[in-house]
């Protein structure tokens, strides 16, 4: 798919490794050999390699979404304003997500995987709530493969009334046989909810569990409190409004928590007392996912950008309001543990990628700091997490291959991709008899059919 070399030299870049244990470097080389980061030094001599000139640039690992609906991605900023979760609901899995063919499944997660890597997205966690079939999930499967993305696809259950869960989750083995052997990229996990029978079968599969946890909407039962339910191979995501009891449960089964600010707040599902923090304060180290395109894009930017300043407000309330040993407020070495390194760990990879660490998966982006917005660049760590965006992203390597280069996308037909993406919404407003405004954006604004 794209221009692989066996052995790539990215030369003289600033080097962010995110491992305690590799020194940072102001001027460095990386060294990748085949698919695996083979050194990390201030002047590495490999002759037999393709360089790519590295200088006025920032080389980091990727960035990992920790969660994400790519399945919504034909949806992109459907419902911009919207607060109200049972509202979107309806319109994404009543209306719309009822309707959905494979081949929807196939283009919606497509785009959403070509625009991640855009962005500096290696890897992502796929939530995917709407595996109607074992053909969808093929599908979907699919399109990551294509794509080229380092993926964990987690396979649930629809939400809509229509749907049936019949396949699940007896199909987790084959999936499990055709996908989770090897070092391949994409691997499958379940989207569970809070149903043991299907956790039982997802953890003799030795898959991860990913299940969505609003305070205020669902609860742990006595039974999850049983030794060997809970541990590492579980993700709860949002985490908002959990009561202390369910905290000291997570932190004493070490599972792994994702959060998503821009989301988080767009629901509602938030408050003072702030996920995020929580979870450090557990001794737990929360990673950080996008979530969804009905009003947001692919972009971890946005999402260190909002952290940063949603844990810095909340500090802030609380100390104004005169509690006692609040939390110091984040630093930006922090949100980029969260986009890297605590993504890894939340995606079981953190043994291969997170960190730029020899012997290490060469999951690697490197960033121009020439833009108009960047440079002078005087800290390293705040202009990745505060100043650069998606066109800022030069380069793109997923396990030793280049999936972006010179700011442009390998192996990309943008014009058939936005052809076939736009046909299938189309369908899709079609067939549900759903009418969005281009203007009016709230949750109810529907045009005149």
């Amino acid at each position: 798919m794209s221009g692989f070399a066996r052995n790539t030299l990215f030369k003289g870049g600033t080097i962010l490794t995110m491992d305690a244990k590799v020194p940072n470097l102001a001027i460095g080389d990386v060294l990748v050999q085949g698919d695996r980061i083979a050194a990390i030094g201030p002047d590495i001599r490999a002759e037999d390699a393709e360089v790519i000139d590295a200088s006025g640039s920032i080389v980091l690992p990727g960035l990992i979404d920790a969660h994400h609906h790519a399945w919504l991605g034909v949806m992109r900023r459907l419902m911009p304003d919207v607060d109200d979760l049972f509202a979107y609901i309806d319109v994404v899995a009543e209306k719309l997500g009822a309707h959905y063919r494979p081949l929807d499944m196939y283009l919606s997660t497509k785009l959403t995987a070509t625009a991640s890597l855009d962005a500096g997205i290696t890897t992502i966690i796929d939530a995917c709530h709407s595996s109607r079939t074992p053909e969808h999930t093929d599908a979907a499967l699919d399109a990551l493969d294509h794509a080229g993305i380092r993926a964990l696809h987690m396979v649930g259950a629809a939400m809509d009334k229509q749907a049936s869960a019949a396949h699940l989750p007896k199909d987790l083995e084959r999936l499990a046989l055709n996908w989770n052997h090897g070092e391949g990229l994409v691997r499958v996990g379940l989207f569970g909810q809070l149903n043991l029978d299907w956790w039982k079968i997802a953890r003799e599969l030795d898959m991860r569990i990913l299940t969505e946890f609003i305070g205020d909407l669902a609860k742990l039962s006595p039974e999850f409190a049983q030794p060997g339910v809970l541990g590492p191979h579980n993700i709860f995501n949002h985490c908002t409004r959990v009561p202390e009891e369910t905290w000291k449960l997570f932190a004493q089964a070490g599972v792994n928590i994702t959060v998503n600010p821009r989301s988080d707040a767009l629901f509602g599902f938030d408050d003072e007392t702030f996920a995020y923090q929580k979870a450090i304060d557990y001794g737990l180290k929360p990673a950080l996912g996008i979530d969804l395109d009905t009003a947001f894009g692919s972009d971890m930017f946005g999402e260190m950008h909002a952290l940063f300043g949603q844990q810095r407000s909340a500090m802030r309330y609380r100390r104004f309001h005169n509690e006692e040993n609040v939390p110091a407020p984040i630093s930006v070495n922090a949100v980029l543990e969260a986009a890297t390194v605590n993504g890894a760990r939340a995606a079981g990879l953190e043994g291969s990628i997170g960190t730029l660490s020899p012997g290490k998966q060469a999951d690697i982006i490197m960033i121009r700091t020439d833009g108009a917005a960047v440079f002078p660049v005087t800290n390293a760590i705040g202009t990745v997490v505060q100043a650069v965006e998606r066109s800022d992203v030069d380069t793109v390597m997923i396990a030793g291959e280049i999936r972006k280069r010179a700011g442009k996308l390998v192996g990309v037909d943008m014009a058939k991709l936005a052809a076939d993406v736009v046909a299938s919404r189309n369908y899709l407003l079609k067939a549900s008899g759903y009418r969005p405004d281009l203007f009016r954006t709230s949750a109810n604004a529907e045009a005149s059919v």
